[in-house]
């Protein structure tokens, strides 16, 4: 698969033109998740981000990164503004596994908006397994594990085979995350990654590999190339930040690099 490079934006280009993600998930502790995911959308340059969020995040949030429009969400009716508004979700990060998480998750998987899931919104299908076509599944070894019921360690042991059993089992475009990230959608390509280092090895950079995928979704990329792509743009913005060191790089020092890469 041919990497697809997003063209020059006319001079006249609005927001409007670029899509406008909505990341879902933040439960108590857990805020700094869609933080995270919804910047890197931004500086992967989708036009607008929104984030619905425990209501004490919100605030903070929005303090915090005035540029992302946040909104407290207490019940799952609160979502119906925001998705309406939305081109694709982000769901899962800093979710939670609790009763607000499975109702958030119930209510987001009904909608046709394609979807990046993560994280807790992973390990919350894993126990309802379903298959959507529009949507691009994230995990990490671990989560690989709950969604095909086994160990890490076999995951690991044979990651090519563990991808095509998850993309079959639940459909839509797989990244499986490690060295050597792989991406498998239904065009039946498997992709690897080469970039990436031991250094991103560390809290919340799934969280902006989320955001990342998201943005270049927005701006109409399909899933597949956007998958690929934001994999690579995103291990390698972790090479550049990381300086040829193993240790100390932290998930947000991505996130400078993700528009000079473009």
């Amino acid at each position: 698969m041919g990497v697809h490079y997003l063209s020059p934006r006319p001079k006249n280009s609005h927001k409007g033109d670029f899509g406008h993600v909505l990341v879902v998930g933040g439960d108590y502790g857990m805020a700094g998740s869609c933080r995270l995911a919804g910047e890197a959308a931004l500086r992967t340059g989708a036009g607008l981000v929104s984030v619905a969020t425990r209501p004490e995040h919100a605030y903070a949030m929005a303090g915090s990164c005035p540029e992302l429009m946040c909104h407290g969400i207490v019940r799952v009716g609160d979502l119906d503004p925001l998705l309406e508004r939305a081109t694709v979700i982000v769901f899962g990060t800093g979710l939670g596994q609790g009763v607000w998480a499975k109702a958030l998750f119930n209510h987001v998987i009904q909608t046709e908006l394609p979807l990046i899931l993560d994280a807790d919104g992973l390990s919350i299908l894993a126990t309802k397994p379903l298959q959507k076509s529009n949507w691009v599944l994230t995990p990490h070894p671990g989560e690989a594990g709950k969604l095909l019921d086994c160990s890490a360690t076999e995951i690991q042991r044979d990651r090519t085979l563990a991808i095509k059993k998850l993309q079959m089992q639940y459909e839509g475009v797989v990244v499986l995350k490690g060295s050597g990230t792989l991406v498998l959608g239904p065009s039946g390509e498997l992709e690897t990654c080469k970039a990436g280092n031991p250094a991103m090895a560390t809290a919340g950079m799934g969280d902006v590999l989320t955001g990342v995928i998201a943005g270049l979704v927005a701006q109409k990329m399909l899933l597949e190339q956007a998958a690929f792509t934001g994999v690579c743009l995103h291990a390698t913005a972790g090479d550049k930040a990381a300086y040829g060191y193993e240790r100390g790089l932290m998930a947000r020092d991505l996130i400078p690099y993700l528009n000079v890469l473009l």
